[in-house]
């Protein structure tokens, strides 16, 4: 029995590319080689926009996601996961290039590196879940505008040399050069605007960004347009394998990169997370968190050996490398390998590629990333929230984005004080409370073997909000109806909010219902703020447990007549132990 324990602990800190190859076969070789070969492409046009909206060449860009992008899948802790240049350094990168020059970015991705290491070597992985909903929305908006705004020039051709890195700054010249604009980069620019909308709307198998960057590229080759390209602005692309250079090792810079390496080690932990979350939704896989923080720090540290940007989990990559069949890392390799034998033999006709076509894809970029549709439920909770996502946005658009987070992680911490002190009560325990208590207590009601109650105990904010994957991980053997009894959840926020919403969305995926019951004042009203019961369904909120086992026997009839004759459960009336705590 120890031997086998120690066996599984070795195995949680293996990569998934050395876990999931044991038992490969050729069918998935095929799989995996045709998805790599078209996230590769996707890659290549982000990539090289990624570069230049960060203020360093296109092939910074295309070297992170060659080297990062293997490594991340290579040592990673996801199975489907694509590493590579993503919009949340464009920022941070931009500001470090323009402070501290192409070295100074070598040297804090470098750094950055070794604390993802350590953060993922320590265990800490777990820990990017104590950053809230609201500060993650908050820089998230933020980003994508900025990147929006980064992308203006090239868009519409206007002839400014150099664009200030302060966005009012930025603002201010662009508008006072308008006049400027180029009819062929802004006409290219549409077209190519258009083409990726409605590749992305219509014909989802084929990826847009290839096809503006392609139609784009021969538009100039044959119309011969007098559009700014790669060529005309760097020169072209390096054709070959990059060279392993070591960064010029400046003394004097490592006590200033420390605060703009936390930020990009941050960043990059987020995101890569957030990012394997996203693929384990799709593939069905779970991943391990630590496992991928190391990876991605190794990753961190090898892509400026290479002249390459910092790198992280790509969310919109890794979504296009399941739906096109990817089934283990070996796709990701195989995506890195694409965008290698793209530079060695195709680096030539590189020159022609326009950036108003590169700016369209961006543009794109940032709206897809920019989590919007978070904002009208985030206005619906507490002003306390509210004002948290104002200031993290404000402050990552007109301040710093290490300011921006620094700030929203203290207005959290103070939002989280606040909700726990607020539901600490002392009052006495009168007749009518005892009276109230009964609808509540479980003792005496017969609990249906088509039913499974679960309870959250204690406070349901951020940090704590992934106990609820102990419901999600059991799904599959649980009967069709579940109950989720709220009576001793004291407080929840937005982040809280999330998981049931998520909770909610997979139940329904899998055919069950779910019922919440006896939530108390701060929770009820929060919820009823953010119009909670349009994702649980009508009737689905219920007083208490007495309620919700009759909406539970209203609801039963109705599902034995729709449910699949494969899903069987057992009966679970004794299991009462509290799954989810707080």
């Amino acid at each position: 029995m120890r031997e086998l324990f120690a066996g599984a602990k070795v195995m949680e800190r293996l990569p998934k590319s050395l876990v999931l190859f044991r038992d490969y076969d050729r069918k998935k070789l095929v799989s995996d080689v045709i998805a790599g070969i078209t996230v590769g492409l996707v890659a290549l046009p982000l990539a090289m926009a990624f570069a230049i909206a960060s203020g360093v060449p296109p092939q910074a860009g295309l070297y992170c996601a060659i080297v990062a992008g293997f490594l991340i899948s290579a040592l990673g802790g996801s199975s489907t996961q694509i590493g590579g240049p993503t919009g949340a350094f464009v920022v941070v990168v931009f500001g470090i290039v323009a402070r501290y020059g192409i070295d100074g970015l070598f040297m804090c991705t470098l750094m950055a590196g070794a604390m993802l290491v350590v953060i993922g070597a320590t265990g800490l992985g777990t820990a990017v879940k104590f950053i809230p909903r609201p500060v993650v929305v908050g820089f998230t908006n933020g980003i994508a505008v900025i990147i929006a705004s980064t992308q203006i020039r090239d868009f519409f051709g206007l002839k400014v040399e150099k664009v200030p890195g302060e966005f009012v700054a930025r603002m201010t010249i662009l508008l006072h050069n308008a006049n400027t604009f180029s009819a062929a980069d802004t006409s290219l620019a549409v077209i190519s605007l258009l083409l990726i909308v409605v590749f992305i709307r219509y014909v989802k198998k084929i990826p847009g960004y290839i096809v503006a960057l392609f139609a784009g590229t021969a538009l100039v080759v044959t119309l011969r347009l007098p559009v700014a390209t790669i060529g005309s602005r760097f020169g072209g692309i390096p054709s070959g394998i990059p060279a392993m250079h070591i960064p010029t090792f400046r003394a004097g810079l490592l006590r200033p990169l420390i605060s703009p390496a936390i930020t990009v080690a941050m960043l990059g932990a987020i995101e890569s997370l957030m990012s394997a979350v996203v693929s384990d939704r799709m593939s069905g896989d779970r991943h391990n968190p630590n496992v991928e923080l190391v990876g991605q720090g190794i990753a961190n540290i090898m892509s400026p050996l290479f002249g390459g940007l910092p790198a992280t989990g790509a969310i919109a990559r890794t979504a296009t490398n399941i739906r096109s069949g990817a089934k283990t890392p070996l796709a990701g390799m195989v995506h890195a390998l694409t965008l290698l034998m793209v530079i060695t033999f195709v680096a030539p006709m590189a020159r022609f590629i326009p950036m108003s076509a590169l700016a369209a894809i961006l543009l794109v970029v940032s709206y897809n990333m920019g989590e919007w549709h978070e904002i009208p439920e985030l206005l619906k909770l507490s002003r306390l929230e509210v004002g948290t996502w104002l200031v993290t946005f404000l402050l990552t658009v007109f301040a710093d984005l290490t300011v921006a987070v620094e700030a929203g992680m203290i207005l959290a911490a103070l939002v989280f004080i606040h909700k726990v002190t607020a539901t600490t009560t002392v009052s006495e325990v009168t007749q009518e409370y005892v009276r109230e208590g009964y609808a509540h207590i479980l003792q005496h009601k017969e609990i249906p073997p088509y039913v499974v109650i679960f309870r959250i105990h204690g406070p349901f904010l951020f940090g704590g909000t992934d106990k609820i994957q102990e419901i999600l991980s059991r799904l599959g053997d649980l009967p069709p109806i579940v109950i989720l009894r709220l009576r001793n959840m004291t407080a929840i926020d937005a982040t809280g909010l999330q998981a049931l919403k998520h909770l909610a969305n997979e139940i329904h995926a899998s055919k069950r219902e779910l019922i919440l019951c006896g939530a108390r004042e701060q929770p009820a009203q929060l919820m009823r703020q953010a119009d909670f019961q349009e994702h649980v369904g009508c009737g689905n909120v219920r007083a208490n447990i007495g309620d919700a086992l009759n909406r539970a026997k209203e609801l039963y009839p109705s599902m034995t007549k729709n449910s699949s004759p494969e899903m069987k459960w057992g009966r679970r009336s004794t299991d009462m132990r509290p799954l989810v705590s707080g």
